[in-house]
C-alpha cells in the first residue's frame, strides 16, 4: 500500500493545509468537491494540490506529515518550490 503526505494551497496560494491520505487521487477530489462543507479546506477554498511525498509505510507518512505541519511556511515554501517552482497544480497531472 501506498501514503502520501500532501499540501494543498488557495488560489492565492496563502493558505496552505497539510494532510496525509492512502489515495493521493480520491483525496484531493473530496477536498475540490467540498464533500465536508464545514472543512478547513473547503471554508478557505484550499483545493490546489502544491506538494505531495509517496511512501509505503504508514508511520513514517504520519510522522512526516506532523513534521511538515510543525515547521514554519518559511520551510514549507522551500519545500513546495523544490517540487513544484510554479506553484501549480499537480492534481491535474495525476488524473
Amino acid at each position: 500500500m501506498h501514503y502520501y503526505v500532501y499540501i494543498l494551497t488557495n488560489t492565492t496560494n496563502v493558505v496552505l493545509y497539510t494532510g496525509v491520505t492512502n489515495n493521493l487521487i480520491r483525496r484531493v477530489y473530496e477536498h475540490k468537491s467540498h464533500a465536508d462543507p464545514n472543512s478547513f479546506t473547503a471554508r478557505y477554498e484550499v483545493t490546489k494540490l502544491v506538494y505531495f511525498e509517496e511512501t509505503t509505510d504508514s508511520y513514517t507518512a504520519i510522522s512526516r506529515e506532523k513534521q511538515i505541519k510543525g515547521g514554519s511556511r518559511k520551510k514549507k515554501n522551500r519545500l513546495i518550490e523544490q517540487m513544484n517552482p510554479e506553484w501549480k497544480d499537480l492534481y491535474l497531472e495525476l488524473i
